[in-house]
C-alpha cells in the first residue's frame, strides 16, 4: 500500500515556486532530469520513478503513479506544477510524446543500461551513442535561444572575453577560446584561479566573462565570474543546473543536459552537449561579425597553411 506522505518544507518550497517555462511538450524528461537534484523527499521520489520508466509513467493513472512512487495523488499534482504543467493529463501527454519519438528513433534500447566489463565494444559504442543522442536532444529542448542570442550580441561587441573553467570545463573553455580567436575576437581562457582573478579584475563594462561548470557549484569558477561581474562585465554561465550558484550570479544562463553512463558520470557526459552549445554560440558570434570574422578566419587559415603536409609527400 502506498505511503500517504507529508512533504517536507524544503520540498514544498520547490513546488510553491513559479512553474517552469514550458516550450510545448518537448523536453519534459530533460526538465525532470535537470531538476531532480533540486527536489527533495516525496517530489524527488516521483521524479526518480518517472525517469526510471517513462513509458510506464505515461500509461499510469495518477493513483497508480502515486502508489508506484510511494507518494500520494496530491504530491503527483504538485510535481506536475513544479514541472510547468497544469495537471497530470498534460504531463502524461508530454512524456508519451517524448518516449514515442525516442522509441521511433531507436534511443531507448540502451538508455539506463549499465555497461558491463565483458560487453563487446560494439555494444559499448551503441550505449555511448544512445546516451549522447539523448543528451543532445535534451539540451536542444532545454536551451533558451533568446539567451544564446543575448550572449552572442554581447561577445560580438566585447572588447575582450574571459572564459573560466576548472578541470574538464577548462578543456571546453579552451576550445571556445580557440574558436573565437580564429575569427578575431580577443578571448582568453583561464583555469588557474590567481591568473583568472587578476584578469577578471581588469574587465569592465563592454567586456564578457563566460563561466563553465556542469554542476554550477565549482567554487573557483563562481569566484572568477563574480569578480568579473563586480567590475561591470556581462557574465554568462554554461551549466547543467539553472538554479545553481553560478547561474544565480550570471546575467545570461545557457543550460545543457547530460546522460550519464558507466565510467562517464554527469560531468564527463556533459562535455559534448557543452561543446555543441558553445559551437552554436561561436557561429552566432561569427554571423554578427561576418565581414570581420570572414577576413580573420581567412588570414589565420593562410598563416598555418604552410605547415600542412603537401599532397603526395612521403611521411
Amino acid at each position: 500500500m502506498a505511503e500517504h506522505d507529508v512533504d517536507t518544507s524544503a520540498a514544498t518550497a520547490v513546488v510553491d515556486a513559479a512553474p517552469a517555462d514550458r516550450r510545448g511538450v518537448d523536453g519534459v524528461l530533460a526538465r525532470v532530469r535537470a531538476g531532480v537534484g533540486e527536489l527533495t523527499g516525496a517530489l524527488r521520489r516521483v521524479a526518480e520513478h518517472v525517469l526510471s520508466d517513462p513509458e510506464a509513467a505515461a500509461r499510469a493513472t495518477i493513483v497508480e503513479l502515486a502508489e508506484r512512487s510511494g507518494t500520494s495523488p496530491a504530491t503527483i499534482t504538485r510535481f506536475c506544477r513544479a514541472m510547468g504543467f497544469e495537471g497530470y493529463a498534460d504531463l502524461r501527454l508530454g512524456i508519451a510524446a517524448e518516449t514515442g519519438r525516442a522509441r521511433s528513433a531507436g534511443w531507448t534500447v540502451d538508455i539506463g543500461r549499465e555497461i558491463q566489463p565483458g560487453d563487446p565494444l560494439s555494444r559499448v559504442l551503441d550505449q555511448i551513442m544512445a546516451a549522447d543522442t539523448r543528451a543532445m536532444h535534451d539540451t536542444a529542448a532545454l536551451l533558451d535561444l533568446g539567451e544564446v542570442e543575448r550572449a552572442a550580441v554581447a561577445i560580438a561587441g566585447a572588447n575582450r572575453v574571459n572564459i573560466f573553467g576548472a578541470s574538464g570545463s577548462a578543456l571546453v573553455g579552451e576550445e571556445m577560446q580557440f574558436s573565437l580567436h580564429r575569427i578575431g575576437v580577443a578571448a582568453w581562457a583561464w583555469s588557474d584561479v590567481h591568473e583568472g582573478l587578476a584578469s577578471a579584475a581588469l574587465l569592465g563594462v563592454g567586456d564578457v566573462a563566460l563561466g563553465i561548470s556542469h554542476t554550477g557549484a565549482t567554487r573557483e569558477t563562481i569566484e572568477l565570474l563574480a569578480e568579473a561581474g563586480s567590475r561591470g562585465a556581462t557574465t554568462v554561465a554554461l551549466t547543467g543546473f539553472p538554479r545553481s550558484p553560478l547561474a544565480e550570479l550570471a546575467d545570461i544562463v545557457l543550460v545543457t543536459a547530460s546522460q550519464a553512463t558507466t565510467f562517464r558520470p554527469d560531468a564527463l557526459s556533459a562535455r559534448h552537449p557543452q561543446l555543441v552549445v558553445l559551437d552554436l554560440l561561436y557561429i552566432a558570434v561569427a554571423q554578427r561579425t561576418h565581414d570581420r570574422a570572414h577576413a580573420a578566419f581567412r588570414r589565420t587559415a593562410q598563416a598555418v597553411d604552410g605547415h600542412k603536409a603537401a599532397k603526395g609527400a612521403s611521411s
